[in-house]
């Protein structure tokens, strides 16, 4: 990200004269506690529908309520507590996490389970649409992408760790015990952010309408369609993965285990690879990777199953998806520079609709047509998604829609 990014969304009045880096870490932290907490019924969805007594489908649902809430929450949360110390409301977050992973970890039933599961959709909404506003008010201008990039580490590192090693404790100490360690994560991270954020008066600047606002924008509309496409055909992906390898190879919990490890490190070099490309091929970046993720996709259940195979592709899959949100980031830099926080709670309130969507539309296609049905549906869906993205989604100040796409 430029520094252009932080010259045009940055409140001036608020700017710090010395960087506050423990507190960006600790922002980093909530990242990682918040991700793995969302991430992890995709590693536990067997053993959580079998305990339950319900389909794998419907305690897939548990990701559906997160999202639902969190979109909602990114939407509505900032505003609500514009009159707030936002030091006092990211504690509350954190609060939020710990309390919901504990209340999942002893559930009774799904309905139980679903209801806790709200607690984190708030919290996580509310985290993400504030997150990149709190760091412009943590360090200077001129070291706003460095922070950035700090912070969204935490979503490469939950990626590599969160669902392998949740797939891991539940294979030795049950589904429960990983939920458990994610709440003690997030008391960690309580304790880190409240010995390093400083007081952060409220502004008071938060409000739904400007949200609307930078939607109504031209070429706006199209581009968070375009996101939403991509991110739908990824969590129903991802939300069914543990159920589609033990389905076509019969792996075992720590071949599963080892099979996320390897797609979490890709995904990692992957957002590394997005952060070149994007300064050379923004658009062409934007279309590449729910390219791949589709191929990978549609390969997994029309290719013979074979765990070399299937490790390989999980693996493209993982890199191909790890820049989506660097490069969407990126694109809304470009297009609202002078509404960043307003796009910031777009962008929140886009994915999650995506994330619910993918999951409940997985869910759905999953009680009709069997696991093979969700990847064929969202291999498609991505390539669709990836169509539109090439023929309608503009990247101002770079390149155009029906330029060539330089790849």
């Amino acid at each position: 990200m430029n520094d252009y990014v932080a010259q045009a969304a940055r409140p001036a009045q608020v700017a710090p004269d010395a960087p506050a880096w423990m507190a960006v870490f600790s922002l980093a932290m909530g990242v990682f506690g918040l991700l793995t907490a969302e991430y992890l019924p995709a590693s536990l969805l067997t053993p959580m529908a079998l305990d339950l007594g319900v389909s794998e489908a419907l305690a897939g649902q548990a990701v559906t309520v997160t999202a639902v809430v969190a979109l909602f929450a990114g939407l509505l949360v900032p505003g609500l507590t514009r009159g707030i110390d936002r030091r006092v409301v990211l504690l509350g977050f954190s609060l939020l996490m710990i309390a919901s992973n504990l209340l999942v970890a002893f559930s009774s039933s799904l309905a139980v389970l679903l209801l806790m599961r709200i607690l984190l959709g708030v919290a996580l909404g509310g985290f993400w649409s504030m997150a990149a506003a709190v760091a412009m008010r943590l360090v200077p201008a001129a070291l706003l992408p460095r922070a950035l990039s700090i912070i969204f580490s935490g979503i490469a590192v939950g990626t590599v760790v969160a669902v392998p090693l949740g797939s891991y404790l539940g294979g030795l100490y049950g589904w429960r015990s990983a939920f458990v360690a994610a709440a003690a994560v997030g008391g960690v991270t309580l304790a880190f952010q409240l010995f390093t954020l400083p007081p952060l008066a409220p502004t008071g600047s938060a409000r739904l309408r400007t949200v609307l606002d930078v939607l109504l924008r031209p070429g706006i509309a199209i581009g968070m369609l375009g996101c939403v496409l991509v991110h739908t055909g990824h969590f129903a992906l991802f939300t069914y993965i543990r159920p589609f390898l033990e389905s076509t190879t019969g792996v075992g919990t720590e071949g599963l285990a080892l099979m996320l490890l390897g797609f979490g490190a890709a995904n990692f070099v992957g957002t590394l690879l997005a952060g070149w490309m994007l300064v050379r091929y923004p658009r062409g970046t934007l279309v590449l990777m729910p390219v791949l993720v589709g191929v990978a996709a549609l390969a997994l259940v029309l290719l013979p199953a074979s765990l070399p195979g299937q490790a390989l592709l999980l693996a493209l899959w993982g890199m191909a998806f790890g820049g989506v949100p660097v490069a969407w980031s990126n694109w809304v830099a470009r297009s609202v520079p002078d509404q960043a926080e307003s796009a910031g709670g777009m962008v929140v309130a886009s994915v999650q609709s995506a994330i619910a969507a993918g999951a409940a539309g997985g869910g759905a296609m999953f009680s009709l047509s069997g696991i093979s049905g969700v990847f064929l549906g969202a291999g498609v869906l991505m390539l669709l998604a990836a169509l539109l993205i090439a023929l309608r989604v503009t990247v101002p100040g770079n390149d155009a829609v029906g330029a060539p796409l330089h790849l």
